[in-house]
């Protein structure tokens, strides 16, 4: 198997493409999500390296291209991996920055929708090339291990700007099984200084993920907003 990637003969006009179908889905969205894609089409095109498939950029590069602190940083780069534009290809470690790669079938699965907007040519160029690559099968993002039903549930909303619901995203898009069986249930209660308090629906299921699952839902709050520093599950 391999993932769809822009290089070969026809590499220059699937990047316009996709930086095209990435911008008419932005333009719309809303506010937040425009802004959002807005930075990564920014950083792709300053930073990709489309022959190695791969974004390797410091926080510090990124704040100070897009004009923001380094905590939006860490912020947004979750949130496009929840969304599934990016792919971790290396985890950062000491000394080392994280490696991404861009999902570039999942863009187009998401932007599909604006392909008419942007005019028949593009829409009928678009539709040809998929049916031609019918026969390449993306890797799966995120190692999710969910079947057929599974993968049709809808993943969270955003909309409310909180770090939860980034996570709960970020969750969902690494494994749809374990999220809908226990974290899409859970709702954000308070926020204490460093402790996030979630709310289950039971006193079992608060007690199940709390004994399983807190530390890695600790890791992705984490991943999102470095400011948590506690989980507490309650019912």
């Amino acid at each position: 198997m391999q993932q769809l990637r822009a290089t070969g003969r026809h590499a220059a006009a699937l990047k316009y493409d996709l930086l095209t179908a990435m911008g008419a889905y932005a333009l719309a969205e809303g506010k937040g999500p425009q802004r959002l894609v807005l930075r990564l089409m920014t950083l792709v095109t300053a930073r990709y390296n489309w022959v190695r498939n791969e974004l390797t950029v410091g926080q510090r590069e990124i704040a100070r291209l897009w004009s923001v602190d380094e905590r939006t940083v860490k912020r947004e780069m979750a949130k496009l991996r929840a969304m599934g534009w990016l792919v971790v290809k290396r985890q950062g470690s000491r000394g080392r920055v994280t490696q991404y790669q861009l999902d570039i079938e999942k863009i187009l699965r998401t932007t599909r929708d604006q392909w008419a907007a942007i005019g028949p040519d593009y829409e009928q160029r678009m539709t040809r090339d998929e049916a031609k690559d019918d026969n390449v099968v993306p890797l799966p993002v995120g190692g999710s291990r969910g079947g057929a039903g599974e993968a049709d549930a809808p993943p969270p909303d955003m909309s409310d700007g909180t770090e939860w619901s980034t996570v709960q995203t970020l969750l969902h898009t690494e494994d749809q099984t374990l999220f809908n069986a226990w974290f899409r249930a859970l709702t954000r209660e308070a926020r204490e200084g460093a402790k996030l308090i979630l709310k289950a629906p039971s006193r079992f299921h608060a007690d199940y993920v709390d004994t399983h699952f807190r530390a890695r839902i600790l890791y992705a709050c984490q991943s999102v907003d470095g400011s948590v520093g506690e989980v507490a599950i309650r019912h």
